[in-house]
């Protein structure tokens, strides 16, 4: 079964509204669910329990009332997240989509949309964000940051009026995710795709090779006759 489309929401620091953003994506697309990841010293846990997720106050709670499908909330020392996010990932595998909150989560799952929320202060970053950063497809800030922003990334601001350019944008993103996985399938024969039909489907898709390619790799594709290192 091919995994869920993966969105992963990370931020500069503690605080600067992860969980804005991940409910308002949960609220746009019916059918999702979400994962909840949280740094813990020792011990590793699994929490799906519905009275645990909607109590008071969690940010579970929150996700629950955005009209998220499922929520997974995951404990877990740093060491210990390889192990335990694909846990949280096969048991919404049914889902259309998953939002995954969390900076350490993002490290671990490569997720296919990666969103970065400023608080703030765009000076306020922990270092251990910055290699985040450098991945996101899409950054969310206000005013100016004093950091080199990643190439290609959208750049949006974070007040209200700005929530449906955010939306509309991760919705383009999300369906051509849906198209590539959708041609690469159709194209496929025997688990293979020639490279120049896999460029073909870039080009008419407007989206990177490199892109393609990861999609590919996903789907357990192999991209063959491929001359020019497009992937």
């Amino acid at each position: 079964m091919t995994r869920p489309i993966i969105i992963g929401v990370a931020g500069a620091h503690s605080g600067a509204g992860k969980t804005v953003y991940a409910s308002l994506i949960l609220r746009r697309f019916p059918e999702w669910g979400a994962i909840k990841c949280t740094k813990t010293g020792l011990y590793c846990s699994l929490v799906d329990d519905p009275e645990t997720l909607m109590e008071e106050g969690k940010d579970t709670r929150r996700m629950i009332d955005s009209g998220a499908e499922r929520v997974m909330w995951v404990q877990s020392p740093p060491s210990d997240l390889g192990d335990v996010l694909p846990m949280a990932v096969e048991r919404l595998s049914d889902l259309k989509g998953i939002v995954v909150e969390g900076n350490s989560a993002i490290e671990f799952l490569s997720p296919d949309i990666i969103i970065f929320i400023f608080g703030g202060d765009a000076r306020n970053i922990k270092a251990d964000a910055r290699d985040i950063l450098h991945k996101a497809d899409v950054v969310v800030l206000e005013g100016e940051i004093p950091l080199e922003l990643p190439k290609g990334a959208k750049v949006l601001g974070r007040s209200e009026s700005d929530y449906k350019a955010f939306l509309e944008y991760i919705e383009e993103m999300v369906e051509a995710k849906e198209q590539i996985r959708s041609l690469l399938k159709k194209k496929s024969v025997h688990g293979k795709i020639p490279c120049p039909v896999a460029r073909k489907i870039a080009e008419e898709l407007d989206v990177r090779f490199r892109e393609v390619g990861k999609i590919a790799d996903e789907l357990d594709i192999k991209i063959t006759d491929c001359e020019l290192g497009c992937f």
